[in-house]
């Protein structure tokens, strides 16, 4: 309950900060190259209620946001950011699954043999593909998918939604920089987990090479990689704002991209708090995690 308390206080800060950052800035939702008549504005400023004193404002819209109420979107005729969210986030949702799954089912195996063939040619491999991946871009990466698998050699689709085919790129666009990065650091924690002296004690009772790494070494080194999973697993799920561009998927990631071209204010704040809360939730679920894997961490309230 206590960690509940603070993570609604923390959500409570991101709406208040998001709601006060976009009425700070220069200009208003309406504003266009080509100019409104001044009375359309003020009619739309009236639709709205942007007519009333700001702080008024302020406090509507956190009273809605309790209620898991966005608002009205300001650019899109009849819609409201629940609307998008409901329409968009499967999508992302489902690209980021896969990724995640696709990160983990191989980064943690190639970080546990990085650190058994220490500088023998398989880590040498693994480095120099985990150096690259970390380095590129995902828009490097997925263009460099699009014109080999889809221009060159023409088995999978370039663009859009809707078959298992059209999200095999995007979705190895988006594992690229988790994969890598779960790699690095599982080698890095299994390399300091296999040096502790339990891990010499059992080697030295003969314990089978097997069951001595995936027993006594995977739990413990495990652990830094669950930490790093939950908020990466939100910001992946939320989508990818450049990855979703260039395949043209209807996702959340694009969605809140064209939100900023738009001024689309309650779109920006409804996304932003969106995403807010997954993270916040993701890390929660971390935590649990920690104790499920691990009984000797507690959630206690020193934790």
């Amino acid at each position: 309950m206590r960690r509940l308390f603070i993570s609604i206080a923390v959500i409570f800060i991101i709406a208040t900060t998001t709601f006060w950052m976009c009425r700070a800035v220069p200009g208003g939702p309406f504003d266009r190259e080509k100019p409104l008549n001044p009375t359309i504005i003020e009619n739309l400023n009236k639709k709205y209620h942007l007519d009333k004193p700001v702080f008024e404002q302020y406090i509507d819209y956190m009273v809605d946001v309790a209620k898991f109420d966005f608002g009205p979107s300001y650019f899109y005729k009849n819609e409201t950011v629940n609307d998008y969210i409901d329409r968009c986030f499967p999508v992302s949702f489902i690209l980021g699954i896969f990724a995640m799954i696709v990160a983990i089912s191989l980064g943690i195996p190639a970080g546990i043999i990085s650190a058994l063939k220490q500088n023998k040619w398989q880590d040498n491999i693994l480095k120099v593909l985990t150096t690259i991946l970390v380095s590129l871009p995902n828009f490097v990466i997925a263009s460099g998918l699009m014109y080999f698998l889809g221009y060159k050699l023409r088995i999978l689709p370039v663009a859009m939604w809707g078959t298992p085919q059209q999200a095999v790129m995007p979705v190895l666009a988006l594992a690229a920089y988790p994969l890598s990065y779960i790699t690095k650091m599982m080698k890095s924690s299994m390399l300091e987990v296999l040096n502790n002296d339990y891990i010499r004690t059992a080697r030295s009772k003969g314990v089978p090479r097997g069951k001595l790494i995936y027993k006594h070494a995977l739990k413990n080194a495990i652990l830094p990689v669950i930490t790093v999973l939950g908020p990466m697993f939100a910001g992946i799920i939320t989508g990818s704002l450049v990855v979703e561009k260039i395949f043209t998927i209807p996702g959340l990631g694009q969605q809140f991209t064209a939100a900023i071209t738009n001024r689309d204010y309650t779109m920006i704040m409804g996304l932003t708090i969106f995403y807010s809360s997954l993270l916040i939730v993701s890390i929660l679920i971390v935590d649990i995690l920690y104790a499920v894997i691990d009984p000797r961490i507690k959630l206690s309230e020193g934790a």
